[in-house]
Formats: C-alpha cells, sequence, structure tokens
C-alpha cells in the first residue's frame, strides 16, 4: 500500500489499533461483505425474517439458524444524538460527532456514525445510504448520505 492509500484509509473518528479482529469472529460475514463495498446482514433460516446483530435466537419462530445476506444500501434515521467523547489518542475526532440508530429497508436496526465527519445529527425519519469508513484495514459501516445533504 502507497503512503497516499494508506493515508487514505485513516479513520476520522477511531485510532486503527480499534479495529475489530474479524477472524472467527461471529460477525465475519460482515466485515467479509463489507470489503467487497456490500452490507450482508443475517436473516433467520427457518422464517427470512431479519435478526439483529448478535442475536441467536429468531424473535419471530424461536430458530437459532442465520442466513447472511446482501441488503439494500438504504435505510431511514430511527434516532439520533452527538456524542461528546475525547480521549487522546483513540478518538480522533475533536468535536461532538453523531451516532445514528438506523432503520434499514431490509428491517434490521444499525447504530452507525458518519463515514465523513459530521457535527449534526440527521433528524428522525431522514433518508440515508450506507457507505464504509475504513479502520486499519477493517470496512466497517458508516452512513454516507444525507437525504437534506
Amino acid at each position: 500500500m502507497t503512503a497516499t492509500n494508506e493515508q487514505a484509509r485513516v479513520d476520522w473518528l477511531l485510532d486503527g489499533t480499534l479495529a475489530p479482529a474479524v477472524g472467527g469472529d461471529s460477525l465475519a460475514p460482515l466485515y467479509e461483505a463489507a470489503n467487497r463495498g456490500e452490507l450482508a446482514l443475517p436473516f433467520c433460516a427457518a422464517c427470512a425474517q431479519p435478526v439483529e446483530l448478535g442475536q441467536e435466537i429468531c424473535d419471530n419462530c424461536g430458530a437459532s439458524e442465520q442466513n447472511w445476506r446482501a441488503v439494500e444500501l438504504l435505510g431511514s434515521v430511527h434516532s439520533a444524538t452527538l456524542m461528546h467523547r475525547r480521549e487522546p489518542g483513540l478518538v480522533r475526532a475533536q468535536h461532538p460527532y453523531p451516532i445514528v440508530d438506523v432503520e434499514m429497508n431490509s428491517g434490521h436496526r444499525l447504530v452507525l456514525t458518519t463515514v465523513h465527519p459530521a457535527d449534526t445529527a440527521p433528524a428522525i425519519g431522514t433518508a440515508v445510504t450506507i457507505d464504509f469508513r475504513h479502520l486499519g484495514n477493517v470496512a466497517i459501516p458508516a452512513i454516507d448520505t444525507l437525504e437534506d445533504k
């Protein structure tokens, strides 16, 4: 990787040492898809209902087997807040930044921040698209576009 590419991969929010370890992780399908520019999320293998990240049993039918599949990169803001946090050496942001609960069109809910620095939280109901931040060598879903941009 060239210095320019490496610099482009420096995350605006967190130090790269905070990148998740993805080998053998239960979220491995999420990270593998993100590295391809896709968002893969779990669905119940028995009834095909969305299953939240980290959820082991389907709320709809009680089954425990899951299938991961790519979903549309669209959703809307369910709730949002501004995080005020300084932790030198780990948190790079010098100003408050948005934390957004996104209801995906797939029926999943994800808590994300933005691909690029932002100093305001989007309004509830705002349509969003998902892109990816890069923390170390790991792609992580984040809000890319807000309808009011």
